[in-house]
């Protein structure tokens, strides 16, 4: 399949709608792998990342443990893929018991090249509705590039920013990538396939999930702010820098003086900038 601009091109609009019942237990499963309090049957922010799962046959399996491309996603030919990030806003919260419809478009598809060499960014857009009611609307940012050659050129990396009000450190291991693929049945190899990681994507280790970083930036202000299942209006975040197991991580955040607008970030166990985020309350 040729992998041109206009040829990735073909797969801008392209639309899936997907329907899901939003159940008990992987809130269960999610609280227990935060090591947090479950709060009624509302889906917090970000957890609705459990449900409208791509159940894609093995046989219909990439060898990067993704579905293959080409499907609902383009099919570009650049070896890593990762989360870059993405904007939410939040509508209403799904419950536990109701039946969800999940809308997705490809929204941009962009084939540029940097200092780092080819890169292609597809956002996807995302609508969910429960009931008659829009719960959620989301942009997902992808971004595919080909692993970088030996003396390469890497981006420079740029410490994390200091002055923080929260603060939490979380022990990124194995069991923790292991339980997040489970719930969000991912089985990108980068996240637990050591030998795939680090001998044919050339990292140096396994990868911490870009949505659960993010999902532990929100967490951090579950924990501060005690309606934020309910008060927080948006949030966008901006992968920078992957994170690998085994390797502390620090999540911060900081709420501006209109007490609405919170800065959050999070930091390796160098401290370099691994993702940056803001959220906004009610």
């Amino acid at each position: 399949m040729s992998d041109s601009p206009q040829k990735l091109d073909d797969w801008l609009f392209k639309e899936v709608v997907v329907k899901d019942d939003i159940t008990a237990f992987p809130l269960t499963a999610m609280a227990a792998t935060l090591d947090c309090e479950e709060r009624g049957i509302t889906v917090p922010p970000l957890w609705h990342w459990l449900y409208f799962l791509d159940a894609a046959p093995l046989s219909r399996v990439g060898p990067d443990g993704h579905p293959e491309r080409g499907g609902f996603l383009p099919p570009v030919p650049l070896q890593r893929r990762m989360w870059a990030g993405g904007r939410l806003t939040f509508h209403a919260p799904l419950k536990v018991g109701e039946r969800a419809t999940r809308t997705s478009t490809i929204a941009n598809i962009e084939d540029k090249t940097g200092r780092s060499g080819r890169l292609v960014f597809v956002t996807v857009q995302h609508t969910i509705e429960a009931g008659g009611e829009l719960k959620l609307e989301e942009e997902h940012d992808i971004v595919y590039r080909d692993a970088p050659e030996a003396g390469g050129h890497s981006p420079k990396a740029a410490l994390a920013p200091e002055g923080e009000t929260w603060r939490r450190t979380i022990d990124t291991d194995a069991v923790l990538l292991f339980r997040y693929s489970a719930l969000t049945f991912n089985g990108h190899r980068i996240h637990y396939d050591y030998p795939y990681v680090t001998e044919v994507e050339g990292y140096p280790g396994l990868i911490v999930h870009g949505p659960l970083i993010a999902t532990l930036l929100v967490d951090l202000v579950r924990r501060e702010v005690p309606d934020a299942d309910t008060a927080l209006q948006s949030f966008a975040f901006k992968a920078l820098r992957p994170a690998f197991a085994g390797q502390p991580l620090t999540v911060c955040g900081k709420l501006a003086a209109d007490g609405k607008t919170i800065e959050l970030w999070a930091k390796d166990h160098e401290g370099y900038l691994i993702m940056r985020a803001m959220a906004a309350l009610a």
